[in-house]
């Protein structure tokens, strides 16, 4: 080691003492204070959507944008913070999640504002399909109950089919003798959808197992 520290001093090159500080290497982090509150994000992330208006303040951070940051360095972005969140993770993996607290047209206006076409697409096509499913009207349930005898509850659980979902299990609170065992019976309620093209009709299946 001290041969090749002398000859890289030899040759000209400086050494640098411990703890020098280094220049500084522009960092994948990028800090958002959106409406007072601050947001930590890479980049990449950022840039996802390349036409956006978060990628061009990471990447052509200029007087153009008039991107002001903060004592912090955070960049000031005069928006709410509350709808801010689906517009971020929506970059970070794609899939547009909203709190059922938020309205769906507030998510709507800042994926516009921030310029991210595939989100604006998304959001509106839900709430076409948030329109359509209430102009239908409610969803109408059928239900059954069913009883069953405590060994029969397993295999009429894992048979259900036609789109029956079990709801609730009951004890009747007696039981009978079967052989040299003591038997208990249960109301089983099970439901399911009842599509509007069935006019209310609903088709009974031939067996208690296959609801």
């Amino acid at each position: 080691p001290r041969a090749a520290g002398a000859a890289a001093a030899g040759s000209g090159g400086a050494l640098s003492p411990p703890g020098a500080a280094r220049p500084p290497a522009a960092s994948k982090w990028v800090r958002l204070n959106v409406g007072g509150t601050y947001f930590v994000s890479t980049r990449q992330t950022l840039c996802r959507e390349p036409k956006s208006f978060l990628c061009r303040l990471c990447c052509q951070d200029g007087p153009e944008l008039g991107s002001d940051k903060d004592e912090t360095g955070a960049y000031l972005i005069d928006r709410d913070p509350t709808y801010f969140g689906p517009i971020l993770n929506y970059l970070r993996h794609g899939k547009l999640i909203i709190n059922k607290e938020l309205a769906e047209e507030g998510v709507l206006e800042e994926a516009e504002f921030y310029n991210i076409a595939s989100l604006v697409r998304l959001v509106k096509e839900r709430i076409r399909d948030n329109e359509n499913r209430t102009s239908q009207g409610p969803v109408k349930h059928v239900y059954r109950v069913l009883q069953c005898q405590e060994e029969e509850l397993t295999q009429m659980v894992s048979t259900m089919s036609d789109g029956w979902k079990f709801e609730q299990l009951i004890s009747i609170g007696s039981s009978y003798n079967y052989g040299n065992e003591d038997q208990a019976e249960f109301l089983c309620v099970v439901s399911r959808e009842l599509n509007n093209s069935t006019n209310g009709i609903v088709k009974e299946p031939s067996e208690k197992a296959k609801v």
